[in-house]
């Protein structure tokens, strides 16, 4: 049974409105707890207790170590190179360029582990090298906003230390990352199928080759900025560091990289990039803050209990249940953006997917992709925005390109959803 049932309405009205008003989602998220707990006369010191106690676990820390890493790697011409190394691999076939922009997702996704850093680093390179190649410039747009959401789900994934603290810290971090390579590189291999066949039917030219004395340089200039996530998931898979230590590390690596090998980010550059990452830690932390208190309101009114058996209610059958987790995650996707729907929908939802025999660490990967399909869809959809301002077109010829790509990445969520061997097997294999 819900709690009292105006102070539910008063924290979830004062949050839509908030939301409606177009006041920051933090904010939003603050002004509701402090109404609610206002009205159940809980004394505003246990509000402001529940804020800060989101922010004091060690785990958090991984955040913006992976945060700098991925602005330390992204300014020191790392992109570049993977688009090298990716057009040795597959450049010369029919659709090569288009296929190489999927790939290069794949490889930067594995170092930024966001979806908007590898829609503006990769795309800005690779849309305006695709146009001129004859590209249809909709097609360009929707291949790079699509294969972004790859960086969602490989890590360093910063959005899964998100839902691993969301979830009360149950959830091994390691765990999640090893859980998120296996369907990451499914998606890989679904989107780059459908790149092969539209760029077949369209007749879309053939890269050129890559002279044999260029591939020795290519592929060690390539590797040496894809050893990152390989030191991140080698040290979790041996025992040598946690994830969270794995970020610090993450960041000495990068720094090596981008200053010492590569040289190409200078000393004012790097000032710049700690600028960019300090403000993305301060409205990820904010969020982070405001969500604890409301999550805390949320608990004293019962809410996910109340949610968890009204789902269950609804049908017995664990595929129905799953796929109208599937259903509502997808809608909110589109109105909302991913960090404070991993916060608000992770306590309500966890639940009901644990009911149905659903594992946590399943659920987190299911939760991703979830919401990276919204990432790429209006009315919200913050890099499917980004993705039409680098390919300069229309937010409306975007949304045209990226939709023979939902096909793909929804047949992956359906498999991630049924398949639990997909998220599991690797965590399993390393004993996590």
């Amino acid at each position: 049974m819900i709690g009292d049932p105006l102070a539910v309405a008063i924290l979830i009205g004062v949050f839509v409105a908030a939301l409606a008003l177009r006041i920051p989602i933090a904010l939003g998220l603050s002004l509701a707890s402090l109404c609610t707990a206002l009205y159940l006369q809980i004394p505003l010191p246990v509000v402001g207790q529940q804020i800060v106690n989101a922010l004091l676990t060690f785990p958090l820390l991984a955040i913006p170590f992976f945060v700098l890493a991925g602005e330390i790697m992204g300014a020191g011409g790392i992109s570049r190179r993977l688009i090298d190394l990716a057009n040795l691999l597959i450049g010369r076939l029919r659709g090569g360029m288009a296929m190489l922009n999927v790939v290069a997702s794949t490889f930067f996704g594995g170092i930024s582990g966001s979806a908007v850093a590898d829609t503006s680093s990769i795309g800005s390179v690779m849309v305006p090298m695709m146009k001129r190649s004859g590209y249809d410039a909709r097609f360009s747009v929707g291949v790079t906003v699509s294969s972004s959401i790859q960086g969602v789900l490989i890590p360093p994934s910063h959005n899964m230390i998100i839902y691993s603290l969301a979830a009360g810290g149950s959830v091994s971090i390691g765990a999640l990352f090893l859980a998120g390579v296996l369907p990451g590189l499914l998606l890989a291999l679904a989107l780059l199928a459908l790149t092969y066949y539209l760029s077949w039917r369209r007749k879309y030219p053939k890269g050129e080759r890559v002279p044999l004395r260029e591939w020795p340089r290519v592929i060690w200039q390539g590797m040496l900025g894809l050893l990152t996530p390989v030191i991140i998931i080698g040290g979790v898979m041996s025992g040598v560091f946690t994830a969270t230590e794995s970020a610090a590390i993450a960041c000495v690596w990068a720094l090596i990289v981008a200053l010492v090998i590569y040289r190409e980010l200078t000393p004012r550059g790097l000032i710049g990039v700690l600028n960019r990452s300090m403000r993305t830690l301060s409205s990820v932390l904010f969020l982070i803050a405001s969500a604890g208190a409301f999550g805390y309101l949320m608990t004293q009114l019962r809410i996910p209990a109340a949610l968890t058996q009204a789902l269950t209610g609804m049908s017995e059958n664990p595929i129905v249940v799953l796929l109208l987790i599937n259903l509502m995650l997808l809608a909110l996707g589109t109105v909302m953006d991913m960090a404070p729907l991993i916060l608000i929908t992770t306590p309500i939802l966890l639940p009901v997917a644990i009911s149905v025999g659903m594992d946590p660490v399943q659920f987190g990967v299911m939760l991703m992709l979830n919401l990276g399909l919204g990432l790429i869809t209006p009315p919200v959809g913050g890099v499917l925005f980004v993705g039409a301002a680098v390919g300069d077109v229309r937010v409306e010829d975007a949304t045209r390109g990226v939709l023979p790509f939902y096909v793909p990445m929804l047949l992956v969520l359906l498999a991630i959803t049924f398949i639990p061997a997909l998220s599991l097997w690797l965590p399993s294999l390393a004993g996590i």
